[in-house]
């Protein structure tokens, strides 16, 4: 005779099934989507290796593949959960192991000038970024997000205010992408004035470092005035890369400011606590130099190239979250906006440099 717990048997049963069928499928589309940003990141990688592109840079190449991607065949939905892990954790990761590139007490020992000069060009590049796009009309969410990357370190800076802001995985893609772009334009447009500049090389490094983009931007334009230019320009850019603390704790605090009193949910702020384990790496790189636990330079350039392949892939998730046509109606006013920026920042620092 069959009891009611019988009875129960194939019901739990199928129950399980169901969940194990649902933990396999989740599996699939977080390994899928993971395997996808990969692939495209290091297609990416092998297209930075060629003469012309290797302009660009791997991040803006991860982009730009993936935004073609996402025209030609749509966004892979199978691959979803992967994809968005891979745009969001492991771009928290990177930001991290970003951090080691970073050594405090190299930009301390070489004085507060720097700092100083940092603060000016980072608080410059985004008042007038966003001052510009107000007269403009331009989005304001995505011309922030470009002032940022303007004034501190390019995509990297982007991709780690975007969680402090709450802007759109759309927005932080095409600002990343064309931060990328605008950056590597004007450093090519450093090294075909450099001949023509009456700079020794420390104050053309000393100029790429503090008015351009990105770190590799800033090697790119200092490396045809010599080993003595990419040093002093790697170290003004350091000190710039420094202003991202301070500054995504006071867009905490302007955030928590801003929707104070708009209800609950709008006036939580996420802390971003990656920017702790950025902190973090930054210290343990400054301060374990002289110890028994130093990092040898072999395993920091390794650690670096890592964290640049993670922010690939990362840029991969963000870019198929593009539309083109949403980028041409809203991205072109930015763009003018950080354009002029950019120019009137490198002809305002270059004059520091001719002149004081």
């Amino acid at each position: 005779m069959r009891t009611l717990s019988d009875n129960a048997l194939p019901y739990r049963h199928e129950k399980q099934n169901r969940r194990h069928y649902g933990n396999m499928l989740r599996l699939k589309e977080w390994l899928g989507g993971l395997a996808f940003t990969i692939i495209i990141a290091a297609a990416a990688y092998g297209l930075s290796l060629l003469p012309g592109f290797n302009r660009l840079g791997q991040m803006a190449l991860a982009i730009g593949v993936a935004v073609i991607y996402r025209q030609l065949f749509g966004y892979p939905e199978q691959w979803r959960r992967g994809i968005q892990l891979a745009s969001k954790q492991l771009l928290r990761f990177a930001i991290i192991l970003f951090g080691l590139r970073l050594n405090i007490g190299t930009v301390l020992q070489q004085g507060w000038g720097l700092l100083l000069q940092a603060a000016i060009v980072a608080l410059f590049a985004i008042g007038l970024t966003v001052w510009l796009a107000r007269r403009l009309k331009a989005d304001f969410s995505l011309s922030l997000l470009l002032g940022i990357g303007t004034g501190i370190c390019g995509a990297a800076a982007i991709a780690a205010v975007s969680p402090i802001l709450k802007s759109r995985d759309g927005d932080t893609a095409i600002g990343a992408g064309l931060i990328a772009l605008i950056g590597t334009i004007t450093a090519v447009g450093y090294t075909l004035l450099q001949p023509l500049l009456p700079l020794s090389a420390e104050q053309y490094g000393a100029w790429a470092g503090i008015s351009l983009h990105e770190i590799a931007h800033v090697a790119l334009a200092a490396q045809p005035a010599g080993e003595d230019a990419v040093v002093m320009g790697l170290l003004a850019k350091l000190a710039r890369v420094f202003m991202l603390i301070p500054l995504s704790f006071a867009l905490i605090l302007i955030m928590k400011r801003t929707n104070k009193g708009k209800g609950k949910a709008a006036a939580k702020i996420t802390f971003p606590w990656f920017l702790l384990g950025f902190m973090a790496m930054s210290a343990f790189g400054t301060f374990s130099a002289h110890t028994a636990f130093a990092i040898s330079d072999s395993v920091l350039k390794l650690l670096a190239q890592a964290a640049t392949f993670l922010l690939a892939m990362a840029m991969v998730g963000l870019g198929l979250n593009v539309d083109l046509k949403a980028v041409r109606a809203k991205a072109l006013r930015p763009l003018a906006a950080v354009s002029i920026t950019t120019v009137l920042l490198s002809a305002g620092t270059l004059l520091v440099q001719l002149f004081l």
